[in-house]
């Protein structure tokens, strides 16, 4: 059954047409060389990386990306590496990275070919307690690729952290009895101790009516 919530699961648009429109002239030109020096020397990615937020700033560029998250994924993209050899070079930047080129790195995953190669990386992050980092694993990549049982616990886990479930891509799409009548538990334990129910968790629930307990039926009618 699909469900009515959550961000979409496609990869996002490369993000190199929209930072032309944006970077001026000296940043475009170092983001072009930087990425010409990384397809031709990979190892070079490892300088390049950490410096794209201070040589093509950090502002929003598109709903999905800020400028040094797009200008980061440029040079990962242009990275000529595959399968193992890359995720072991993704896997090395995140790790040394701080927050915003982990950011980065997760965001880009969906750009890059690297099947189950990066669910590492995703599952990392989901044990860790940062939520902008936790939404950034939580992207078009972990939806398409994350086991459902893992997925569903993400989910579970975003709603915790009042992470909004429509920044997490997949739960539409993804949604099924199992994760609605988690979500209802949950549910049910914050209407017993007074507290509200989160909104967003509604549509999921709402799709498989017999996971709906009698008090949470009753507040959800009071509720319209």
């Amino acid at each position: 059954m699909v469900v009515t919530t959550g961000s979409p699961t496609a990869p996002p648009d490369h993000p190199r047409p929209a930072l032309t429109d944006v970077l001026d002239p000296t940043a475009r030109t170092w983001l072009d060389d930087s990425a010409a020096r990384v397809a031709a020397e990979p190892g070079a990615v490892r300088r390049l990386f950490p410096a794209a937020r201070r040589r093509c700033g950090h502002g929003r560029l598109t709903a999905y990306w800020t400028v040094d998250e797009a200008a980061r994924a440029v040079l990962l993209t242009a990275l000529p590496l595959r399968g193992q050899a890359l995720a072991d070079e993704v896997t090395r930047l995140h790790r040394h990275g701080d927050p915003a080129e982990q950011r980065a790195v997760l965001r880009t995953l969906p750009l890059l070919d690297l099947g189950d190669l990066a669910l590492p990386l995703v599952r990392e992050t989901l044990r860790g307690n940062d939520t902008t980092l936790i939404e950034a694993a939580l992207g078009p990549y972990a939806a398409a690729h994350l086991p459902d049982a893992e997925y569903r616990q993400a989910v579970l886990k975003c709603v915790f952290c009042e992470i909004p479930l429509d920044r997490v891509s997949g739960v539409g799409a993804r949604a099924d009895r199992e994760l609605a009548r988690m979500l209802a538990d949950f549910a049910q334990e914050r209407i017993v101790a007074g507290r509200d129910v989160p909104e967003d968790i509604l549509p999921v629930v709402r799709a498989f009516p017999d996971v709906i307990g009698a008090e949470l039926d009753q507040a959800l009618k009071e509720e319209g």
